[in-house]
């Protein structure tokens, strides 16, 4: 072996790390110790020292390189004390270099660890890949859906420092009792960092709405793993709808693809049609009150959806999903529920669902007679530039009468689509101007919306709303005000304004994003409910379907089973201001007497 294939056969055994080094010191131990006892051993006999044997002479050589202290007892042939002396001095050169060596590869181990790169090994568990602001509000929800486990493990994988991570989670989130949130550091596109957090053993994969192509990128990082027979559901969404089809086709069957940007629309649109929508949404949405459930009933086999509505003592039923895997909300009354059907129910725990002994009593002279609803055209005023403003103006267009108008006013109008019976018009300005929106004669409109800008980050954003939001009550507007915020810790603020309601849509899209990954299939559920396909939430005065007084819901089940509608709750206008909930009852006892005034609000699924 030549000396540079001999030096390159050594420098790549030292790269190996700590292990390597360790093993090279233990060699030169063992050949120092060997060295010294072949030429002491015949040394190694005197009045002090005795007779010793090899055997001797080795374990005296290796107590002086361990401990250099031992040196001073020696006595005996001088060849022999020198020869103790050297492998001391030797052995204080090796143990101070192995001392190094594990004192660096301590070190290197903490930093590793410091850093996120040793492996999560569980089973069940929640995987989260990227980093966004949303973080906060899906971990939240988990943290609340996961409170009655024992033990429940959240992994955390995002190009970011684990203790910064970690103390970001912590100032955010507080105390998350039972579940443990673990980090590591990595990017989730690449195939290795993702072994950290092992989703192959995961209950479900959420990957954080960010940037569309890295999206893309973890997406197709997750497809081309090696997968069990039973793969986890991964769960994500685009912030470009252009996106959407790209994703899905990155991600493959197992991904359930949200269109953030379609859904915010949405929410917009039908939060500006009927005032406290979007708090009906959250508390449907998140995890703290009742939820959506999907649930094999046999007991039902055989009845008709309207028979259905009141078979429930703790479950209020808003659907069916077919055997065929088809979901309908609030289907035809006389539709039978067959084999295979699971209904579709809002409950607080799926343990607590349980069909009623009896059937609930209604007061039936409460209830009035179904009348024709009487609608006109809106004048609707939009402030603000927003990507989403031309999907709002086009789901517009599938709720508002012919001849409506609409009116544009923001920094950026002119490019916006044309909406079939619609007046569109356009206008530029600063709308957090004074002037510039009593120029817009903002008293003349039936809704006026503001958005969020896009072109600012978050929090410039939402205090460009505020200010625009404090100007409209200052001048008094008289129709309803419906504002787009990005940061739920503003909403509070905004609360000062008085607005007639608040879309929080990253948070609403976060909750979404959860409930999905909790059971997927709800995610054909939340699309109807959020497209102008199926029947929609509305909140209907209570004097359209029964006479204010006390009552009890059952009665408002069937006033509005006898319109074609599901009665899902109400709204008291009493504490509509109030938070959490603003007044939104949902899936309330149906026995349980009911006090309802003419200000009330009923929320039903009906038809649009």
């Amino acid at each position: 072996m030549s000396r540079d294939r001999l030096r390159y056969w050594f420098d790549n055994t030292m790269s190996k790390g700590t292990p390597a080094l360790i093993g090279w010191l233990a060699v030169a131990s063992t050949a120092l110790i060997v060295f010294v006892t072949l030429l002491a051993t015949p040394f190694a006999a005197g009045k002090d020292a005795g007779a010793l044997g090899w055997f001797e002479v080795a374990w005296q050589s290796l107590l002086h390189a361990m401990d250099t202290g031992t040196v001073a007892g020696d006595g005996g042939n001088w060849f022999f004390v020198f020869m103790m002396l050297v492998v001391t001095i030797g052995g204080l050169f090796i143990v101070s270099a192995l001392v190094g060596v594990l004192t660096t590869g301590l070190e290197a181990k903490l930093e590793g660890l410091r850093k996120g790169r040793s492996r999560v090994v569980e089973n069940g568990h929640t995987v989260i890949l990227g980093w966004s602001d949303e973080i906060y509000s899906i971990i939240r929800e988990l943290v609340t859906a996961k409170a009655s486990e024992k033990r429940s493990i959240i992994a955390v994988l995002a190009p970011r420092d684990k203790i910064e991570m970690e103390e970001d989670l912590r100032a955010r989130l507080g105390d998350t009792g039972t579940t443990l949130v673990v980090c590591r550091t990595g990017d989730p596109s690449e195939p290795s960092a993702l072994d950290l957090v092992s989703p192959a053993s995961a209950h479900a994969i959420l990957v954080l709405p960010t940037e569309d192509s890295q999206l893309i990128k973890t997406l197709l990082a997750l497809s081309h793993r090696d997968w069990p027979a039973t793969r986890p559901p991964v769960v994500t969404a685009v912030s470009d709808s252009g996106n959407l089809a790209v994703a899905r086709i990155a991600g493959g069957s197992h991904v359930e693809v949200v269109d953030s940007q379609d859904i915010a629309a949405r929410l917009v649109v039908q939060s500006c049609r009927q005032s406290g929508l979007s708090a009906v949404y959250s508390d449907l949405l998140n995890f703290e009150g009742d939820e959506i459930y999907l649930r094999t009933e046999p007991g039902l086999v055989g009845r008709t959806y309207g028979e259905a509505l009141t078979a429930y003592a703790t479950a209020t039923l808003l659907g069916v999903r077919r055997a065929d895997g088809t979901a309908e909300l609030n289907p035809a009354t006389d539709g039978l529920i067959e084999e295979g059907d699971q209904v579709i129910v809002i409950a607080r725990d799926d343990s607590e669902i349980r069909l009623a002994t009896s059937a609930p009593a209604v007061h039936r002279d409460a209830i009035r007679e179904p009348g024709a609803a009487e609608r006109r055209p809106s004048r609707m005023l939009m402030l603000g530039s927003s990507r989403r403003r031309a999907r709002i103006l086009q789901e517009l267009g599938h709720y508002l009468l012919p001849g409506s108008e609409i009116h544009l006013a923001g920094d950026q109008t002119k490019d916006f689509p044309a909406v079939p019976g619609m007046l569109v018009y356009a206008r530029e300005c600063d709308t957090t101007n004074r002037a510039a929106l009593e120029a817009l004669d903002v008293g003349g409109y039936d809704q006026v919306i503001v958005l969020s800008d896009d072109a600012c980050d978050a929090q410039k954003a939402d205090a460009r709303t505020l200010i625009t939001l404090l100007h409209l009550r200052d001048m008094r507007v008289a129709g309803a005000i419906v504002s787009e915020m990005n940061d739920e810790r503003n909403r509070v603020l905004a609360e000062v304004a008085e607005a007639d309601d608040f879309v929080v849509s990253s948070k609403l899209v976060s909750q979404l994003l959860t409930q999905v990954a909790e059971n997927r299939h709800l995610a054909q559920v939340f699309d109807l409910l959020f497209s102008h396909r199926g029947p929609d939430i509305y909140l209907k005065p209570v004097e359209e379907y029964v006479t204010p007084g006390t009552i009890n819901f059952a009665t408002v089940i069937e006033a509005a089973r006898l319109r074609g509608e599901t009665a899902l709750g109400y709204r008291l206008a009493g504490t509509s201001a109030v938070p959490p909930h603003y007044g939104v009852t949902l899936n309330p006892d149906k026995e349980s007497p009911l006090t309802l005034t003419a200000q009330d609000r009923l929320i039903v699924l009906a038809e649009s």
